[in-house]
This record gives C-alpha cells, structure tokens and sequence, in this order.
C-alpha cells in the first residue's frame, strides 16, 4: 500500500462498513415488525400473543413505532417509540416478556455478518485500486 494507503483504507471502510451496518438495522428493523404482524389480527379479532412469543398486533401502534437511524459513520440502532415496547420486550411483574426486538436481531445476525464481511472486503479492494 502507497502514500496514503492507510488513509484511503481507513475511509473506505468507514463508508462501505458504514453502508453496511445501517442496512442491517434495517434487516432488523423489517424483521421486528414481521414478527409482530405475521398472523395477527386486530381488532376484535385480536388474539394476545402467549409468553415468550412476538406480541400480535393490535392497533398497529408497536409496528409503527418501530425505526432504524445512523448514529455514527459505523453504528446504527434500531428503536421502538412505542410506550408499550420495553414492558414487551421485557416483560413486567404483571406480564411475562413477549420479544421481538432481540429475536430480529439473533435471526439477522448472520446475514449483518455477511454484509459487514463484504464490506470490509470492498473496501480493502477499494483502497488497492485507489
């Protein structure tokens, strides 16, 4: 690697890990909203989700909440702004944890693995031929 070769490698992989990272958070982002939505009915028809289950959705609120943001050149994060989403996710004294959030997060898990790892390889490709 030349002059400046640590450099161009340094910021190619912010942009291209950067890049990466944040289509994950999406991945968990589409994922955490599937296992809320997938079968469920609202409504009447709304049936409670069992413990240790994704929570069915109701009113659409838990679903809508739900969104990805770039917090750094290489980090991202993935939130609900639903009031009822940590009491969920984690359960409280009076209701047992339905997950959803840490579950998209393990089921995506290898594929934000993959898409880092070609990346990273794009990158140090990138700062070859630069």
């Amino acid at each position: 690697m030349g002059r400046g070769g640590l450099k161009r490698l340094a910021a190619a992989m912010e942009a291209e890990v950067g890049k990466a990272v944040l289509q994950g958070a999406r991945l968990v982002e589409d994922r955490a909203k599937g296992l809320i939505t997938e079968g469920s009915a609202s409504g009447k028809g709304h049936v409670a989700s069992r413990p240790g289950e994704a929570p069915n959705n109701n009113l659409g609120d838990l679903v809508r909440g739900i969104t990805h943001d770039q917090t750094g050149p290489t980090s991202s994060v993935v939130v609900s702004q639903s009031q009822a989403a940590l009491s969920l996710e984690v359960g409280t004294s009076r209701m047992a944890a339905r997950p959803y959030m840490g579950p998209a997060a393990m089921m995506e898990a290898g594929a934000i693995s993959k898409l880092v790892a070609g990346a990273v390889g794009r990158a140090a490709a990138k700062a070859q031929t630069d």
